[in-house]
């Protein structure tokens, strides 16, 4: 890959959930053993409890969509789904799926074998018993809730991370084959990360495992990003300490203009190359920085590590634009057949409130778009990509969480595909029309 390929035409876009209501909060994943496979799983508004499943075994273009886990009306088995889904498939053709129930304070893992046509529960992770007589404020903190976990598989194993209500959480499980799953390992609070959250967890060669999360979940400025690494993965060693990456100036609940209800956190995500090739080894970290603190002015970065996260390369600037206006919601992937990494989020960047394709309303830097750019090194990237054909504005949505917390991205076989939250209708199939609810859109990206 050349770093200075002029990517200029935007990609096809689709539509792929075109129902009434705002959808949002995207996970997507592609299926190595067949990747015209592609799944994707986000929340929806209406109603108590559910979630919205698309499945296409033709490379996106066309999609099977059904509401899944609303613990009443669908008899799935799969409980009152809630929010915050995640998906990953591993090398056998297993999809795992997790979400986080309306009421149980525990984190379902689901499995399908034929492509996510079929779910099923085949664990609920519980918070680990609080030690006796320990108290809040202390390395493990309170355990209140659960929030916001991601699912990740590699090495013959699937792993589970999650906000414990106060620590970061993890457990994992071996798989050795489609359908072939073991017992999960008891959960584990992991040092250091009392307060910290919108984690991340990535599994490196040899079945390490990385958690990041970022430390303080409120406030408009602050945030500081820590990893924590298991080294041996499913055997005895624990995580051990943290270690620092970056300050962002994005503590989480951090408000800017598109997105005025929800807010943004720095979001970091983690993708570890496990190729075989040039960098195998390499660990990279994206994350959203504040470039002053309460500017609005948000940019995209990457770092690296060669060392399993105990050093970190200096930060490189993503989206290329020279302006202050936000981008925001990163998420970052690995393509397992090249060792490319894909990075997309949201972009303000057209939007100077003064009309034109990247303006809806005629106020500057509320509006967005969706941007990509790709990179053979995490060195330098390839010039910024538009990857929605329109431009969205999510306070017209009435969503409430405006976009969400974060997007989807997969990457296989020199394709990457993207989903995030649009309601530009720009493919003309949105029901509720243009600028009203939000519909989950995507696009196959060749990079």
């Amino acid at each position: 890959m050349t770093t200075t390929a002029q990517l200029v035409s935007v990609p096809t876009n689709i539509d792929l959930s075109r129902r009434q209501g705002n959808e949002s909060e995207e996970a997507i994943a592609v299926n190595p053993t067949n990747p015209d496979n592609i799944v994707v799983l986000t929340n929806i508004q209406e109603g108590f409890s559910g979630l919205f499943l698309g499945v296409s075994f033709d490379g996106g273009q066309t999609w099977s969509r059904r509401i899944i886990a609303d613990g009443a009306t669908i008899n799935d088995g799969l409980g009152d789904g809630c929010c915050d889904p995640s998906l990953s498939f591993d090398r056998y053709g297993n999809l795992f799926v997790s979400y986080l129930y309306n009421l149980e304070n525990v984190v379902p893992v689901l499995l399908s074998t034929d492509g996510g046509m079929t779910l099923h529960v085949i664990a609920n992770i519980p918070k680990p018993p609080k030690p006796p007589g320990t108290k809040g404020g202390d390395r493990h903190g309170e355990f209140r809730f659960v929030d916001q976990e991601t699912i990740v598989t590699g090495e013959g194993s699937v792993w589970v991370v999650f906000n414990g209500g106060g620590p970061m959480v993890a457990t994992g499980a071996p798989v050795s084959g489609l359908g072939q799953v073991g017992s999960f390992i008891p959960a584990e609070v992991i040092p250091g990360t009392n307060n910290c959250t919108y984690g991340d967890i990535a599994v490196g060669p040899g079945g390490k495992v990385m958690n990041v999360c970022t430390l303080t979940e409120t406030g408009q400025g602050g945030g500081k990003i820590f990893v924590n690494v298991d080294p041996d993965g499913l055997g005895p060693a624990l995580f051990g300490d943290r270690v620092f990456v970056a300050s962002t100036h994005v503590g989480g609940f951090n408000f800017i203009p598109a997105q005025a209800e929800r807010s943004v956190d720095a979001e970091p995500g983690l993708a570890w190359d496990r190729t075989g090739r040039q960098h195998n080894g390499r660990v990279y970290l994206v994350y959203t920085l504040e470039e002053k603190n309460g500017s609005d002015d948000t940019n995209i970065y990457v770092r690296y590590s060669d060392d399993s996260g105990t050093t970190w390369s200096a930060p490189v600037r993503v989206n290329d634009d020279t302006g202050t206006n936000s981008q925001f919601m990163p998420k970052i992937a690995i393509d397992p057949t090249s060792g490319h990494i894909a990075v997309v989020w949201y972009d303000s960047r057209n939007d100077l409130g003064t009309g034109g394709t990247g303006d809806t309303n005629g106020v500057p830097n509320d509006d967005a778009q969706f941007w990509g750019a790709f990179s053979s090194d995490g060195t330098s990237f390839t010039p910024s990509l538009q990857i929605s054909a329109g431009t969205s504005n999510s306070h017209d949505s009435g969503n409430g969480i405006d976009y969400g917390d974060y997007t989807g991205l997969a990457y296989y076989g020199g394709v990457a595909h993207p989903s995030w939250s649009d309601n530009s209708n720009s493919t003309g199939d949105n029901p509720d029309g243009t600028l009203k609810k939000l519909d989950i859109y995507t696009a196959a990206v060749a990079g």
